[in-house]
């Protein structure tokens, strides 16, 4: 054999080594990377409550598979339900747990799903700033105000308490359509979606905060973490269960008194509910709902809501393991633990 012939073999060697390690290193980096080569869709809408933490992880989850694109819309609980059994979305946001005519639709299109709470939420009962003579309520006179009878009745500060202002009352709330109006309505009027019909509402939380911003005689609620975005604009009103058990008196909502039940009964959890059937075929859809799972204890508080405890999460991450399926709840509830709600 020549001595050209032996350079070029050793060359070809030399080449096809360094193109060896540089595909297995390129493969690699890829497996520590967590996959960043993920590509595809995932498709998400529901309620405007869950949105900012949803919102929060889709943009860190980005970040790390560039290839992904999260979509994330606001349609209220009852709308994202609707896209949900209609098979038009992967997941979920919702302020309440599926109701068993949404359960009976997942069924009859042969959509199976995994509940996941994901974080405690409060709801904050507002008024203006400049309302100087309303710093609490029980629940008895939140019901008298909100209940269907109140509807061209109760119509004046006054008839609440009689040492308040006789001028008119504008009330704000959540859409019908929204998780955080059939739990206000169940645990203030006693049934779910029972309230008067005439006040503004609206799907859209920051409607909201600007028609209570703006009118010294309103009052409204919604989630805890849209007060706590825009506290400079409302005040916030303590509520008095009156359950002589408790002997706490008004209380306010905070991070500490919805975490530990204390502000009652206006404490909730939230959840994302996840197709199984996305999760089992869409690589880029489970590794969204575990990441959402692994960053929610700091992407929550980040955003203004409450974490659910360490070993909850644990319990929420079995769930995606195991493929649980179904709901642990009949219908929204009042006051439940955390683990009532997983189920443990």
């Amino acid at each position: 054999m020549g001595k050209k012939v032996k350079k070029l073999l050793i060359a070809m060697t030399s080449l096809a080594i360094v193109l060896m390690v540089g595909c297995r290193g390129s493969s690699d980096r890829s497996v520590e990377s967590g996959r960043k080569d993920f590509s595809g869709m995932v498709l998400i809408d529901g309620s405007s409550t869950v949105f900012p933490i949803t919102e929060a992880v889709a943009e860190e989850f980005q970040r790390e598979y560039p290839g992904v694109r999260v979509t994330v819309g606001i349609s209220g609980t009852g709308g994202g339900f609707k896209k949900f059994y209609a098979g038009e979305t992967d997941i979920c946001n919702a302020s309440r747990p599926i109701k068993e005519s949404e359960r009976r639709e997942c069924e009859k299109n042969g959509i199976e799903f995994i509940e996941l709470p994901v974080a405690f939420d409060g709801l904050a009962v507002m008024v203006n700033p400049r309302n100087d003579w309303c710093h609490s309520m029980t629940v008895q006179e939140l019901k008298r105000l909100w209940e269907p009878a109140a509807q061209g009745r109760i119509l004046r500060w006054n008839q609440i308490r009689p040492d308040w202002p006789d001028e008119e009352i504008h009330l704000y709330g959540a859409g019908v359509d929204s998780g955080t109006f059939d739990y206000f309505t169940e645990a203030i009027v006693g049934k779910e979606q029972a309230s008067r019909g005439d006040f503004t509402a609206s799907e859209d939380d920051n409607v909201l905060v600007q028609g209570i911003a703006t009118d010294k005689y309103a009052l409204g609620f919604f989630g805890l973490a849209y007060y706590e975005e825009n506290k400079d604009k409302l005040k916030l009103v303590a509520i008095d269960d009156e359950n002589p058990e408790n002997g706490v008196g008004p209380v306010l909502p905070t991070e500490e008194t919805v975490a530990n039940g204390t502000y009652q009964p206006l404490s909730r959890p939230i959840f994302i509910y996840v197709r199984k059937d996305s999760l089992e075929n869409k690589p880029q859809v489970e590794e969204f709902v575990r990441f959402y799972i692994r960053n929610a204890p700091a992407l929550v508080k980040e955003v203004g809501y409450i974490p659910l405890p360490a070993r909850a999460y644990e319990l929420v991450m079995r769930r995606i393991d195991n493929r649980v399926t179904g709901t642990t709840f009949s219908g929204s509830k009042v006051g439940l633990s955390i683990e009532e709600i997983i189920g443990k």
